[in-house]
């Protein structure tokens, strides 16, 4: 049983403020506190301030279109045992760009830095940031935005 959230006024608006703030500090992508009487979930996108989620919401059915082509899944399956294949984390969406208006966050052929974001995987309604393990170029990207992904599944090649 769900509970619903409990707003009393200016001590919960410092509280939250409070979390925010522990958020950026830690540098979290989530922050959950819960106690009898209140409970607040913050969520940030990354770049961008935390955002407090009231609920969750189921993700989006896939559909046929967005699923990859038996060609490209062999050519994953090839990927998988290259020492630069960065996998999903999680099972999720992948995001190519910050958001649907901005740039790529990277292309083929882009210099990468070690713990610079490559692509974001929504689970949950929670962005990940995918950051670059290594510094390199970027060879080859196997996903395209709005993909699902699953855990593990090949996402780019970093050389």
């Amino acid at each position: 049983m769900a509970k619903s959230p409990k707003v009393s006024g200016a001590g919960d608006t410092a509280l939250v403020k409070a979390l925010a703030d522990i958020l950026d500090e830690a540098g979290l992508a989530e922050l959950e506190y819960e106690t009898a009487d209140l409970s607040v979930r913050l969520s940030r996108v990354a770049g961008t301030a935390p955002v407090a989620a009231v609920a969750p919401v189921a993700a989006p059915a896939a559909t046929p279109a967005a699923m990859p082509a038996p060609a490209a899944a062999s050519s994953a399956e090839d990927m998988a045992s290259h020492p630069g294949a960065l996998t999903s984390p999680m099972v999720g969406t992948v995001y190519v760009a910050p958001e649907p208006d901005a740039p790529a966050f990277v292309a083929v052929g882009d210099t990468v830095k070690k713990g610079q974001t490559v692509l974001i995987v929504e689970a949950m309604k929670v962005m990940n940031p995918i950051t670059a393990p290594t510094d390199g170029k970027i060879a080859q990207i196997m996903v395209q935005n709005g993909q699902p992904v699953e855990f593990g599944e090949v996402l780019v090649v970093i050389e």
